[in-house]
């Protein structure tokens, strides 16, 4: 028997990490590990402005460890490096990301890789976005609007749940990518085929901070076990 390839991805907690994940999977790629970003000023995810316990509620969720680690606008890439070196120790050879189309994106992934001896796999690259989305909603994945450019996507975005609805709405926009691979919006994965347990939202609002809505979540359940701010 072929043993499989222990892989970290690169995890931002939103559907495109998560639909990565999915397919890694189905690939026969071994995830062990969830490598997560979080700025060091506000301990929320950098992009995407989760706070870090909901990612560690979703690494607990799909049961599998998490690595996260402080970056700040000037040392993402030698702390980036830095967490991949951790988790190397124990028998990481391959990453999995969840690059669309981004080039750019996509030629850093690959010489930060190059230089940490990690194999890089883009299991979602060069899928057309309608595809994609429509795919991972197929899948009975659940995620929610956390973050928008607030001169494309409005306060009314921000909540939204991803779903037939979402997309038949975004396809009538101009200048906005289905899957906000440009970065129009981010979202919040609670549910789907990768997770043994479902996250609940229980309070939320929405903020508006220097051009981006944000969804703010302030509590939040999983199966049986209530959690907010300050409290686990």
């Amino acid at each position: 028997m072929v043993k499989q390839p222990k892989a970290l991805i690169s995890w931002s907690g939103g559907k495109d990490s998560a639909f990565a994940y999915y397919k890694a999977l189905k690939q026969g790629i071994d995830i062990s590990c969830l490598l997560n970003a979080v700025r060091k000023r506000y301990g929320r995810v950098a992009f995407h402005g989760v706070r870090r316990e909901l990612i560690e509620l979703q690494a607990e969720a799909i049961g599998v460890p998490l690595h996260q680690f402080m970056v700040n606008k000037d040392n993402y890439e030698e702390k980036y490096k830095e967490a991949v070196q951790a988790v190397k120790v124990s028998g990481v050879r391959h990453g999995v990301f969840g690059d669309i189309f981004l080039e750019d994106g996509r030629q850093w992934v690959e010489k930060v890789c190059r230089a940490m001896r990690i194999k890089a796999t883009f299991p979602l690259w060069k899928i057309k976005t309608e595809k994609l989305i429509q795919d991972f909603v197929a899948a009975g994945f659940e995620a929610y609007v956390v973050s928008t450019q607030a001169n494309l996507l409005g306060r009314e975005w921000v909540g939204r749940k991803v779903d037939r609805s979402f997309i038949s709405d975004l396809k009538r926009l101009r200048n906005v990518d289905i899957c906000g691979e440009n970065g129009e919006f981010h979202t919040f994965v609670v549910d789907g085929p990768i997770f043994n347990r479902r996250i609940k939202l229980i309070k939320t609002r929405k903020v508006l901070i220097r051009g981006y809505w944000f969804l703010d979540i302030r509590q939040w359940a999983m199966q049986g076990r209530r959690y907010a701010l300050g409290m686990k």
